[in-house]
């Protein structure tokens, strides 16, 4: 559920963009971004979305999400193959009707994992895509919502066991749950994120850090507000993204950017290059320091409104003009370079507007 949480909760918003009584700010003179590039897409059923992206290296890259969405059902899976010159689809077979693929995470060697709706977990061993057996798979109580794999064969996956949020945990043979969150009450995280270092972080509506013992940190999203990305540099230095809504508007209110800051004691508000819209996911560089955020503009939503980190602030960087909606859920770096792969989607709606949506940077 890395990904899809966050574009389904912003259907609604669709009907707002004309919306009347907000203020247009002045125009901002973003810098320019002459490396973010649109890159072709294979042809998918109308109403798709990608929801996650993961990168090996340069020349293999994964992105899944769906495609038939606004039927009867939630759409069908999809999942895409970089091989360094295209795009092209795998094939899932059967498994394409269990729903939406909305996670993905390179594990080496030409080897993935993938997330879909109902706690699928799927394995690529360079050829197909296999259903994975977890413990409680399939039981009430039991799901998983996220997957990270490191270098060395492990895998991580946030989730929910026996009614505990937790965290499974492969460790290069079998998958294990790992003590549940000490709050028996404790929400379901949405997401996990394993630092270059090798720390374990699952984050959503608690925020909590896994070493062999658990360590919550506070955290008050605000009401009508989500947490969509993650960044641990260091035990006082995170970074949060996200996008709130708040209370009352008209229908169709647009949300507005959330983007935090932990110094060990408190979050702290950080101002954004633009306030109305979304942040929807944070990357950093090769060392785990802060580098990019993907989000989306009200303002200028025909073009993908990136952040970069230049060492003291957040300042915008814009993808290429579109003629519909640039909405962007994900974004990966690419190993052994300076780019970055971006995924996401070109309408807010489950229509037949909504492709699939792939930039690159670099």
């Amino acid at each position: 559920m890395r990904r899809r949480t966050f574009v389904s909760g912003l259907a609604g918003t669709a009907a707002g963009l004309g919306l009347a009584g907000t203020a247009r700010p002045a125009a901002a003179a973003p810098t320019a971004a002459p490396g973010w590039s649109a890159v072709p897409v294979p042809d998918a059923r109308p109403g798709a979305r990608l929801y996650g992206v993961a990168a090996a290296r340069p020349d293999l890259a994964w992105a899944v999400g769906v495609e038939g969405l606004g039927g009867s059902g939630d759409g069908n899976a999809v999942a895409l193959r970089w091989d360094g010159a295209a795009w092209s689809r795998t094939d899932l077979g059967a498994l394409s009707s269990a729903g939406p693929l909305t996670a993905v995470t390179a594990a080496g060697a030409g080897a993935a994992w993938a997330v879909g709706a109902g706690g699928l977990l799927l394995a690529w061993d360079g050829t197909t895509w296999q259903r994975t057996p977890y413990p409680g798979h399939g039981e009430a109580g039991t799901t998983v919502t996220d997957v990270v794999a490191t270098h060395d064969g492990r895998a991580w996956a946030s989730g929910r066991h026996d009614g505990r949020a937790g965290l499974l945990h492969r460790d290069g043979r079998r998958w294990r749950w790992c003590t549940p969150l000490p709050d028996a009450a404790a929400p379901t995280p949405g997401h996990v994120h394993v630092t270059p270092g090798g720390e374990v972080w699952v984050y959503g509506e608690v925020i909590a850090r896994w070493d062999g013992a658990w360590t919550v940190l506070p955290h008050n999203p605000g009401i009508r507000s989500t947490v969509s990305g993650l960044l641990p540099v260091a035990h006082d230095d995170i970074w949060l993204t996200g996008y709130g809504y708040g209370v009352g508007g008209p229908p169709g209110k647009p949300p507005g950017v959330i983007l935090e800051r932990w110094n060990g004691t408190e979050w702290t508000w950080v101002k954004a290059p633009y306030s109305v819209g979304l942040l929807s996911s944070v990357a950093g560089d090769e060392r785990g320091r802060p580098d990019r955020i993907t989000g989306w503009d009200f303002w200028d939503h025909n073009r993908s409104h990136y952040l970069r980190w230049d060492g003291t602030a957040w300042v915008s960087e814009r993808g290429p003009e579109m003629p519909e909606t640039a909405l962007m859920t994900d974004l990966t770096r690419i190993p052994g370079t300076a780019g970055y792969w971006s995924v996401g989607t070109t309408s807010f709606s489950a229509g037949t507007t909504a492709r699939m949506h792939i930039e690159r940077y670099g």
